[in-house]
């Protein structure tokens, strides 16, 4: 938590030696507290402590799920991270509650963005392999 907020070393690509404040990895805990809220009663409080346990977490799951992501991108040699590959991430790491309702919220996105861009875009073609949604699932409304 914010004792351990020190400052760590990492290796770069290049094999430098890299330091970098921990905190510096979290998410910003205003927001971990402010997405917290939402879900909670008007009147419910969250300690400092409940926002930096989940402020840790979710940090750390975004890094777990975004490392497996980044080493598929490697093997393919691209440089650029997609929804695809987030979605083929959480799948591969036994995630699937995660990865089906994301590649859904992923669709009905695409979906929604091709209504707003110039006509010259509507010839793009999403590829859908992952996660295996099915045809008329209800995914709701995008936040």
């Amino acid at each position: 938590m914010a004792e351990n907020a020190g400052t760590s070393g990492t290796t770069s690509n290049n094999g430098n030696s890299v330091g970098f404040k921990e905190q510096d990895q979290l998410l910003p805990i205003a927001n971990v507290g402010r997405i917290m809220k939402q879900i909670l009663p008007p009147n419910a409080k969250i300690s400092k402590e409940a926002k930096e346990t989940m402020q840790e977490c979710a940090s750390e799951f975004i890094s777990f799920v975004t490392g497996e992501t980044s080493e598929k991108c490697k093997k393919e040699r691209r440089k650029t991270v997609n929804g695809d590959d987030i979605c083929w991430a959480l799948a591969t790491l036994g995630l699937d509650d995660y990865a089906v309702p994301l590649k859904r919220y992923l669709l009905r996105y695409r979906e929604l963005e091709g209504e707003h861009k110039p006509a010259a875009n509507h010839d793009k073609v999403a590829i859908v392999d992952n996660c295996n949604v099915e045809d008329g699932d209800n995914m709701g409304p995008l936040i």
